[in-house]
């Protein structure tokens, strides 16, 4: 797993200890090493420049209620990769009840509102995600965003950034999150298979989830389960875990057979001895 070091944006380390700063727009230039990037959580004077990338990274227009936000509210877990000083990646994510994930949201809501509504209630066909007996009790974790300036891709920033989130999501803590998932448009390619790499597996279609300038663009649920978390069993899952169990009480049942054989065994050679005593 990749390394990285975090830290304060306002203990930040000092220039002599930074590579020279790349510019957003020159050309794709490899990093000396993901061991030259900083992660650390995003801060309120982070807004300005959070909303610059994800203008230039997301096709969808957040709200500036939204910045505002995952720049100030600890109910997100909002980390940047920072290279140079720069913002060059970040990833918005969000524990919420599983329960809460079962609450339809209105579909379509117009302007740039509609991804922010989304924040409180999940489309129906996400609340299969968990079984019910497990769901009423687990959190969830969903990825708001995840984004790596062009400049900077295919260096594992992406990679980096989602590590931290699991490795956060996985400690003792939050043992409780049994999934982590997603949305993204069905004709993002990269992204797709980004999170299919990283053992996430689909399991939705959503028809015109995404409100974009005003046309309905459809998405994909993709999801990864962690400590101990599993999807609804299936048909098949049911019978393989009875064939399972058959299997297991033929292996008791053939077992408590030759306990038996062996105490008949054991009875008749007492009774025989005492038998041959006798006479």
């Amino acid at each position: 797993m990749a390394q990285f070091t975090l830290y304060n944006k306002h203990n930040a380390p000092p220039n002599n200890d930074i590579i020279t700063r790349v510019d957003c727009d020159c050309e794709h230039v490899p990093l000396c090493s993901v061991n030259d990037v900083q992660l650390r959580f995003l801060v309120p004077d982070d807004l300005t420049e959070v909303r610059t990338l994800c203008q230039e990274w997301f096709p969808i227009d957040y709200p500036l209620s939204w910045y505002e936000d995952i720049t100030s509210s600890s109910r997100f877990f909002a980390l940047a990769a920072v290279y140079n000083l720069a913002i060059i990646g970040l990833i918005v994510a969000e524990i919420k009840p599983y329960r809460n994930v079962n609450k339809e949201v209105i579909a379509n809501i117009s302007d740039s509102d509609e991804f922010y509504t989304r924040l409180s209630g999940f489309p129906m066909q996400d609340k299969g995600i968990l079984p019910d007996s497990m769901g009423r009790t687990a959190d969830v974790g969903y990825i708001l965003s995840l984004g790596v300036h062009r400049s900077h891709r295919r260096n594992g920033i992406g990679s980096l950034l989602l590590d931290a989130l699991m490795n956060h999501l996985t400690t003792v803590e939050r043992h409780a999150v049994k999934a982590i998932f997603l949305h993204t448009l069905t004709t993002n390619q990269p992204a797709i298979f980004f999170y299919e790499k990283r053992r996430f597996t689909l399991h939705s279609f959503l028809p015109y989830y995404y409100n974009i300038r005003g046309k309905g663009k459809d998405g994909f649920t993709y999801v990864t389960y962690i400590n101990g978390g599993h999807p609804p069993w299936t048909l098949l899952d049911h019978f393989k875990h009875y064939a399972s169990k058959l299997r297991h009480t033929g292996s008791l049942c053939v077992w408590m057979v030759s306990r038996v054989q062996q105490m008949v065994r054991w009875f008749y050679h007492k009774l025989l001895t005492r038998f041959n005593a006798i006479e």
